[in-house]
């Protein structure tokens, strides 16, 4: 693997609160057959002839393999085989067109069965990663590049991959290291932006960033990031930091550094988090003197800021926020892909219950998780690379944020699963916070929702369903990336596209056969439209806090070293 493909599997590598049931109860129980299983199983006995075609198929195809004449390949651009072994060797390459074929097979034998829609995504989940785990890529010395490796270095690289695979079994994630954190450091070269902690409470730090302009924006902005991870993937390293930017263009930023809870957290829930942001926002409005903010929110933080919103105009106080803006944040989540097929309310209760037995829920764990979800990518890729050919992954900032996980509460978790497993907030009053029902409808500030095309975290056409919750005007973006590519997308990267139309109607297929494409990052658009938002320039402060809120310590803080 190179540093170059590390950015686009990054996209895979970042949390999504749907998946917290699986977070808790562990990945591998995906990999058991089960009811849907066993529905396959007997559908395709039902149909015997269809069943006997196609393996006759494939015994057919295993006859020409052999003999040399199937003209079977993998497809363009799967890395498993690029290596020129593969297709020189006469023996890798049928090997490799066997497997080709079985795995076609099964994929055909999946759409004969005629399942429901929730059993063929289970069954299609669970031999999908069957089926990668079985690539000969995985396999030492089969596997050329291992091969070539072990000769040339005397079969160190084995000896080292061993080494390494031992000590990643031995703790929590039980997966390949994805990233080289020797080289990062956090306030240097990543979280590095200059500011302040102006405030503090149990839960959170706010971090005043420094102004980097003469002149600011009198309207401020105050971001909360995910509950999950740490609040550096908006501030990664310079001249990748959405954070650097807008500061940069005059905005006054704030933003949210969670604290790390442990089982004494236990309770914490969504009051507790509802309660510090608002802690947050009085502060924000005691240091700047505004008395409206603009409130933002990346993924599951974006769902709590949308509470947060609603439960304001709920007490008749929406008059404090400025705008909206929410980035990869899934509020609907009905029929939100793969992810929704493989949990049910049974196993939701359970999840429930052992993160209460802990206390928490552990990042750890999540982490699993999210590799499990992509294991081509995630789990194979890496196997080869640190196991196989023995070596170090590459030192890339996202993977390197990724991998600094943290715990949520188990209060937080049960609210969170069962937000979305009965997708409370596209009801209104299905939901209450500190006593005040939520209903996304009675928010009637400016919103500016931003997805991933090729988000398989937070599905865009999700993410677009914001726009009919919400009751004021709002603009969708759909970057041209993935989950935290669509953060992570400074201006100046040639092949960086967005898609705008201004007609937002119920169906997000048909928004974006109606949708412009525009060149360029979606940062400077955000930028025109906070500027029409966040009031005149003023001077910019000449020192972080206030005459009560004086600065607590740099930036990036302390809670962001928690563990």
């Amino acid at each position: 693997m190179t540093t170059a493909t590390a950015p686009r599997l990054a996209d895979a590598a970042a949390p999504l609160d749907v998946l917290l049931v699986d977070a808790a109860l562990g990945p591998f129980r995906r990999f058991v057959p089960d009811a849907s299983t066993a529905k396959w199983a007997l559908a395709l006995a039902r149909r015997p002839r269809t069943t006997a075609r196609r393996l006759g198929s494939l015994a057919g195809e295993a006859a020409r393999i052999a003999a040399g004449a199937s003209d079977l390949a993998p497809r363009r651009g799967d890395r498993r085989f690029t290596d020129a072994g593969w297709s020189d060797n006469p023996l890798l390459r049928r090997l490799v067109q066997l497997y080709l074929a079985s795995g076609r097979t099964l994929d055909q034998l999946v759409d004969d069965a005629g399942l429901d829609p929730r059993d063929r995504k289970r069954v299609r989940f669970l031999l999908e990663n069957v089926v990668e785990a079985m690539s000969p890529s995985n396999v030492p010395l089969v596997n050329p590049a291992s091969a070539k490796a072990v000769v040339d270095t005397a079969g160190l690289s084995l000896a080292r991959g061993a080494a390494q695979l031992v000590k990643d079994l031995a703790s929590a994630p039980r997966i390949p290291d994805m990233v080289d954190t020797s080289g990062f450091t956090l306030g240097e070269n990543v979280a590095a932006t200059p500011g302040s902690v102006v405030f503090r409470n149990e839960v959170l730090e706010l971090i005043q960033y420094a102004p980097q302009s003469d002149e600011v924006s009198e309207v401020p902005v105050l971001v909360v990031p995910p509950t999950i991870n740490k609040f550096y993937a908006i501030d990664l390293a310079p001249g990748r930091s959405l954070i650097e930017h807008s500061v940069q263009q005059g905005r006054q930023m704030f933003v949210i550094s969670w604290r790390n809870p442990d089982s004494r957290h236990a309770a914490w829930d969504f009051d507790t988090y509802v309660r510090a942001i608002l802690d947050a926002l009085d502060a924000v409005e005691e240091v700047t003197g505004s008395s409206r903010t603009v409130l933002g929110g990346v993924c599951s933080g974006g769902i709590l800021a949308s509470i947060v919103a609603a439960y304001l105009a709920g007490i008749g106080r929406q008059d404090r926020l400025a705008a909206l803006v929410l980035a990869v944040t899934v509020i609907d989540n009905a029929g939100a892909g793969t992810v929704e097929a493989l949990t049910d309310p049974r196993l939701a209760a359970l999840a429930k219950a052992r993160s209460a037995r802990k206390g928490y829920l552990d990042g750890r764990a999540l982490a699993e998780v999210f590799a499990w979800l992509r294991p081509s990518d995630l789990i194979w890729n890496y196997w080869v690379n640190n196991y196989l050919l023995g070596k170090r992954p590459p030192a890339f900032d996202i993977l390197f944020w990724n991998a600094d996980t943290t715990r949520m509460s188990a209060g937080l978790h049960a609210d969170f699963v069962d937000l979305a497993m009965e997708n409370q907030l596209t009801r209104p009053g299905s939901l209450s916070v500190l006593g005040v029902p939520i209903d996304l409808g009675a928010v009637t500030v400016d919103s500016y929702v931003v997805a991933g095309i090729a988000d398989h975290i937070t599905p865009w056409e999700n993410c677009y369903r914001t726009t009919q919750l919400l009751g004021g005007d709002s603009r969708f973006i759909l970057s041209t990336s993935g989950h935290i590519a669509a953060l992570v997308n400074p201006p100046g990267n040639p092949k960086a596209t967005f898609h705008t139309n201004d007609e937002h109607g119920p169906d997000a297929t048909a928004w974006l056969k109606g949708a412009q494409t525009h060149q360029g990052s979606w940062w400077t658009d955000v930028s025109d439209w906070l500027d029409e938002r966040c009031g005149e320039r003023v001077p910019a402060p000449k020192e972080p806090g206030s005459t009560r809120l004086r600065p607590l310590a740099d930036a990036p803080g302390t809670y962001v070293f928690d563990k």
